[in-house]
């Protein structure tokens, strides 16, 4: 799916315009002009459609003029799991955003689980605390883990989806 933008000119003598691509963006900037005839050269880009993903890694990434040409290339190239990684990394644990990197290596491990009591289940389940005979598992305290967990974890809402992340 494409993403729709907006470009708002600072200068309040000039129009802005909606734009789907970088060159369709490039094309109508080139051709904006003010009241007074004046080339027209800073804007604030905004989202306006898209999926819900795109839009947080535009929020995340602080879509600009700058970086526009590779937020549109990531929006395009992007699975979802590689935009949830920066939106995180950027977003949420103030990491440069840099389109040629590699989106998972900020070294983030995150689990799409409603919180932190989840995903202690989830690990003991999984065996990440060894073997627990069944008997013993009834006597867990999960939110205790789930403590322990809070100081290397934390809780995030991207795109409507919950999950828990840790930046190593």
């Amino acid at each position: 799916m494409t993403v729709t933008l907006y470009v708002k000119p600072y200068n309040i003598s000039a129009n802005g315009f909606y734009f789907e691509s970088y060159e369709d963006y490039a094309q109508k900037a080139a051709k904006l002009r003010n009241d007074y005839g004046d080339p027209v050269e800073e804007f604030e880009i905004q989202f306006i459609d898209g999926e819900r993903i795109d839009c947080e890694l535009a929020k995340a990434i602080g879509v600009n003029q700058a970086n526009l040409a590779d937020y549109l290339t990531c929006v395009e190239d992007w699975d979802e799991w590689e935009k949830t990684h920066v939106i995180i990394a950027v977003g949420e644990c103030g990491y440069s955003f840099d389109a040629q990197e590699c989106p998972d290596s900020h070294g983030i491990d995150f689990y799409y689980v409603d919180n932190l009591r989840d995903l202690a289940e989830r690990f003991v389940e999984d065996g990440v605390y060894g073997d627990i005979p069944e008997r013993l598992q009834f006597y867990i305290d999960y939110d205790a883990i789930a403590r322990d967990l809070g100081m290397e974890y934390s809780e995030a809402t991207i795109a409507g989806e919950h999950l828990v992340y840790r930046a190593a």
